[in-house]
């Protein structure tokens, strides 16, 4: 009896280590697949000049955007676009969700109604992804590098729709990565593909940063300031991401006899950040927009437009007080507004309500929305805190510091928040192996009692 239960137990622990080991080599695989489209270009654009193109726009909305893709789009492959579209088209669904009662009543329905809307945000991602890039081409047959070279060979429509199909199919094929990421490996596929994407970047900046402290244009000190800010950055993230406040709920459950009931309690977690990386993301991307319009089509105006676009853009540049003001607010109203969004506090006290459960001292209903909405104000307005000085103290590092260290505090907050969630997923996935082996291992014991006492 002993030696069948330690071998159940043996079976339970290989198989629970193989199937993991296979879900982590697919998404190893899936990433290696990703890094190689990065080195497929679209035909048609000189390499040299694109690269002379990208480092004119250091600092600027294209700057972030090459950095998520993993230094795709300075070279304009195929994946040059990664899967912003899909994320854009699937944050759109969300804002129409809310808006819309027909999309909200549809997402009520389960796993049936969320599916179609993942499908819709799927097909939206199409278009936003041909409109960006031929956006991009048609940007870039007007663009040069700094010596006067063009960066494309033959202008014209033939370029265009290149680009246009090439660019939707590099989306198209990782938002199918993504997904089989999810289903077949572990973790947020789209949230990995991203993270893959940033942490290409790490290496080259981190040997640049330790160039600059050899050519002496930055101190060993600071490169040692820098050490410790990130680590210390990194620690803060993770204590605030896993932080949370637990309401207190009470359960009314009709235990037996004739009026005996018996309250069960529990709580209802809300996060301190329920927002994530999306404000930052929105902020940045409206905060770089008049640098980005003046480098790419401030030539075309007029020599007083050219003028006040170039004050704009100085005055919005990192380091400066007016970037710094504009970035934070931007950051803390797009962070209530989509908490707003994602959570409803009159919906979830319809739940508690429908469910028999209440809060100590609250009454159901009306009184409980209150109570939970003060709470998530409260809750919010230190998440946007808390968003402000991750994403704005790296940058009074780098000013202050003199380091061109490009990883900012959007960058390191979705490397973090997707290392949590990929590290809680393996967690997740051992624990429910772990409850099987123990399932099956009571199974053959009760079966051989079983055959015992009939025996």
């Amino acid at each position: 009896m002993a030696r069948s239960g330690n071998a159940a137990g043996n079976l339970g622990g290989v198989g629970k280590f193989t199937e993991l080991r296979q879900r982590l080599l697919f998404v190893l695989g899936a990433m290696i697949v990703y890094r190689l489209g990065c080195y497929i270009p679209v035909p048609g654009v000189n390499p040299e000049a694109m690269l002379q193109l990208m480092e004119s726009q250091k600092g600027t909305i294209v700057d972030m955007f090459n950095m998520f893709s993993g230094g795709a789009l300075q070279r304009f492959s195929l994946f040059a676009l990664n899967v912003i579209p899909y994320i854009s088209a699937s944050i759109i669904m969300q804002l129409m969700v809310q808006i819309l009662p027909s999309l909200k009543a549809l997402q009520k329905e389960g796993e049936s109604g969320r599916r179609k809307i993942t499908q819709w945000s799927r097909l939206g991602a199409i278009p936003l992804a041909m409109f960006q890039s031929a956006g991009i081409a048609i940007a870039l047959q007007s663009s040069g590098a700094s010596n006067g070279i063009p960066v494309v060979y033959a202008p014209g429509i033939g370029f265009i729709m290149t680009a246009m199909v090439a660019l939707t199919a590099g989306t198209m094929f990782l938002m199918w990565v993504g997904e089989q990421i999810t289903e077949r490996g572990v973790g947020n596929g789209v949230s990995l593909i991203i993270f893959a994407g940033i942490v290409a970047g790490l290496p080259a900046a981190v040997l640049g940063t330790l160039e600059q402290a050899r050519n002496g244009d930055i101190s060993a000190l600071a490169v040692i300031a820098i050490l410790a800010i990130v680590l210390l950055f990194t620690y803060f993230v993770v204590f605030v991401e896993s932080g949370q406040r637990r309401i207190t709920v009470n359960y009314a459950r009709r235990q037996g006899g004739r009026s005996a009931y018996m309250n069960q309690s529990s709580f209802l977690p809300l996060k301190l950040n329920m927002s994530g990386v999306i404000p930052p993301i929105f902020a940045s991307s409206i905060i770089m927009f008049p640098a980005t319009a003046t480098t790419w089509f401030g030539q075309s105006g007029s020599s007083g437009f050219q003028t006040a676009m170039q004050k704009i853009t100085q005055a919005l540049s990192p380091g400066e007080p007016l970037h710094m003001i504009l970035y934070g607010a931007l950051i803390a109203g797009f962070t209530f507004f989509y908490t707003a969004l994602v959570f409803n506090s009159q919906e979830t006290a319809d739940n508690l309500k429908k469910s028999g459960a209440l809060i100590p001292g609250i009454r159901p209903g009306k009184a409980t929305a209150d109570y939970v909405d003060a709470v998530l104000t409260r809750l919010t307005a230190a998440g946007a805190v808390y968003l402000v000085l991750v994403c704005l103290l790296p940058e009074i590092m780098r000013v202050k510091l003199g380091t061109s260290f490009r990883f900012g505090g959007t960058s390191l907050l979705i490397v973090v928040v997707v290392v949590m969630d990929f590290i809680a997923q393996i967690q997740a996935h051992l624990m429910s192996h772990q409850y099987e082996s123990l399932l099956k291992k009571a199974n053959l014991k009760g079966g051989s009692r079983g055959g015992l006492a009939r025996g």
